[in-house]
Formats: C-alpha cells, structure tokens, sequence
C-alpha cells in the first residue's frame, strides 16, 4: 500500500472514530477541543505518553488520530523532512485529536504546538539511557532502521555500538550527530510554558502525579474533562500497558549505569558538556 492511500485510509479511518466520539459525547461537533499532542526525542518514552494521552476517550471527547507520526527525519532514509511537511502533518490534526511525534522545536513548529489549538506535552528521559535504548533500538528492534546494517555488520559489540550512539557518525553520508547535537534542538521546547515538559522517570518513580500533571496541563488548555480529576487520573493510569509498546523492555530507570564503560563515561562527559545538569538529571559533572 502506498503512502497516499495509507494517509487516505486512515483519514477515513479517523472520520468514523470521530462520529462515534460525537455520538457517544452527545456533542455536534468537537470545536474547541484542543489537540492532545505528545511530542519527545527518539527512545525518550514516546509510546508511554502517548498511550496515557489514549486514556483521554474515557474522560471527554476525545480520538485516537491514528495519523502517522509527525516527525523532522525519517528512519528508514535518514533524510530531513521540510518545515512544510511538517507543518501540513499538524495541521492536518482537528479538535479533539490525538496524535504524537518527534519534532524540533523549529519556530514555525513552536508557534503552532503552542498555540490555542493545541495541548502538547514534551516527555525527555536521561540521555545516558537514551543512548543504551537506541543501541537496543536500531541493533535488535528495527530492521528497517536507516543504520542497522552498520550496527548489526560493521560495530562487532555492544561497547563500540553504545559509543557510536553517544559520538554518531560524522562522516555518515546520512547525517548522524552526536547526542548532543541529536538533543539540542529540542530544548527550546523546555522553556515554552504552553508545552508541560515530563520526565520518563517521573512515570516510574511517582505516577500519580505524572498523570495528575497530564491531566490538568489538557484541562486548562481546554479539554472539557467529564470526570472528576481522581477518576481521571485512575483511567490515564489504567491505560498504561508496556505490552502494546513495540519498542518497550524493561522501563528501568539508570539502566546506563549497567552498560556504561569508564571510557564511554568519559566520551559522553566530553561530548554532552553540562546537559545532564541543564535537565535536572545531576548536580555536576562527577557520576
């Protein structure tokens, strides 16, 4: 199937799904509903927000989009997508819409996810795992991956694999930065208040008030909840299920810590500079 009909069937798709919610709300249109929106870097708990967001339809008039992800690169080639394409996968969104991606926080970009149409969320985990879920990521999990062959022919272990993910490939002729660079041009995202910026840890370590966060972030961008905030947040909880992640293993939290050599440890200080302190994720540069 190609792209055009995918895109067009699950249009058609959405439309369905959008009568029922309508029905189901006893509403005659979703206008004024904003757009719940889960933005986050690659292998940063993606899948984790985006099913809470999927607990949504049992709160209010809400809808799975079932749109693809709105995304800067495209895994399999590698290539950049222009600020056009990725404007027209937002815009494409209607009120009430649920939808997901991994974008920079281009200026164009950041004036439409925050704007009135939106409630958007921006999920960061710490970048050490980060590194070690992508080794996982492109080695064992996507095939289709634009660097799998040079991860599963070339690099011969995890140490050379997990070094790779912190330093990229410069001389690639699919542009792969290092981490930092990967990370960077998302941090915009972290001071714009219209975005509720969440820690994957946070999930793990105190989930109520994850979801609390959640759920009032959508509230006060306008989503008209009909039910109560403790019933709320036990239905986003409920939606949680690792299972239906493809991309899910273990849900730890400082896995690093069992993968990280002291040569890669120094390689990724090098590399990274103080952002583990900007993000809240170490006091200094002594771990």
């Amino acid at each position: 199937m190609n792209a055009r009909i995918d895109l067009t069937a699950r249009l058609l798709r959405r439309r369905l799904r959008r009568w029922a919610v309508l029905l189901r709300w006893q509403r005659l249109s979703l206008e004024g509903v904003p757009v719940l929106f889960a933005d986050s870097f690659p292998k940063s708990g993606t899948h984790l927000l985006t099913q809470v967001l999927h607990g949504f339809p049992e709160i209010g008039p809400a809808v799975d989009s079932g749109l693809p992800a709105a995304v800067t690169f495209i895994g399999e080639t590698g290539r950049q997508r222009s600020t056009d394409e990725i404007l027209g996968d937002l815009r494409r969104l209607l009120p009430g819409d649920i939808a997901y991606g991994h974008m920079h926080a281009l200026p164009e970009v950041v004036g439409e996810l925050c704007g009135e149409r939106f409630a958007a969320y921006f999920i960061l985990r710490d970048p050490r795992d980060v590194v070690v879920s992508h080794v996982h990521y492109v080695t064992d999990i996507e095939p289709g991956h634009i660097h799998h062959t040079y991860y599963t022919q070339v690099l011969t272990d995890f140490d050379q694999r997990l070094r790779t993910s912190i330093l990229g490939l410069p001389d690639s002729e699919v542009p792969f930065p290092d981490i930092y660079q990967r990370i960077e041009p998302y941090l915009v995202w972290l001071e714009r208040r219209e975005v509720l910026c969440l820690r994957y840890e946070d999930f793990i370590m105190d989930q109520e008030q994850a979801l609390g966060s959640v759920f009032d972030h959508a509230v006060e961008r306008g989503f008209p909840a009909r039910l109560p905030r403790p019933e709320a947040i036990r239905s986003l909880a409920a939606s949680i299920d690792p299972r239906r992640s493809p991309t899910f293993r273990s849900g730890k939290v400082g896995g690093w810590r069992d993968q990280f050599s002291p040569e890669n440890k120094g390689i990724f200080k090098e590399v990274t500079g103080n952002l583990l302190q900007r993000l809240g994720y170490e006091p200094g540069n002594d771990w």
